[in-house]
């Protein structure tokens, strides 16, 4: 929810008048594109209620994606998404950005498929490898982060890091 806040702070604002318990009042609300929140499952959909909770009109989208243990590169297995994806501001949420595999291929994924060309990258802890590759493979995509990490071991886990995302959402190990 608190990334949420900096991920929105530069979309254009409108203003409305709403119906309070003691009158009306004039307030701002989002204007242009609609949103859509995309998790890279199944870590990122531990992230997809605190935005819902700021943002409650978006639209939520899925894309499935793990790491191949031989090759460490990304596999598609599942994507959902809403059918006017191409018209909204796109955020895709995970919650570690480690070789940046994933996330390019999401992106790379969504711009293709969907002809989607605003796309935001939220994660909570990232490497420097990985923020590297997603800035090289799309200049054009924001990445917002709440903590940057050292590196990657050999399992290319960030380090220090806070070992499978996924599990500790999901109590799995």
């Amino acid at each position: 929810l608190l990334m949420g806040y900096e991920i929105t702070r530069d979309l254009p604002l409108r203003d409305i008048e709403i119906e309070t318990p003691m009158g009306r009042m004039n307030a701002k609300t989002i204007s242009g594109k609609k949103l859509a929140i995309v998790p890279i499952l199944r870590a990122g959909i531990g992230m997809v209620d605190g935005l819902l909770s700021l943002l409650p009109v978006a639209k939520v989208g899925h894309i499935g994606l793990y790491r191949d243990p031989e090759t460490l590169e990304p596999v598609e297995y599942y994507c959902k998404m809403p059918p006017d994806i191409a018209n909204r501001d796109v955020f895709i949420v995970d919650p570690m950005l480690a070789t940046g595999g994933s996330a390019s291929a999401a992106i790379t994924f969504i711009k293709k498929r969907y002809g989607c060309t605003r796309i935001r990258l939220l994660n909570l802890i990232a490497a420097p490898e990985g923020i590297a590759r997603v800035q090289e493979d799309h200049p054009d995509v924001d990445i917002y982060l709440a903590a940057l990490d050292d590196d990657l071991n050999e399992r290319k886990y960030i380090l220090p890091g806070l070992g499978d995302a996924g599990d500790r959402i999901f109590g799995t190990k």
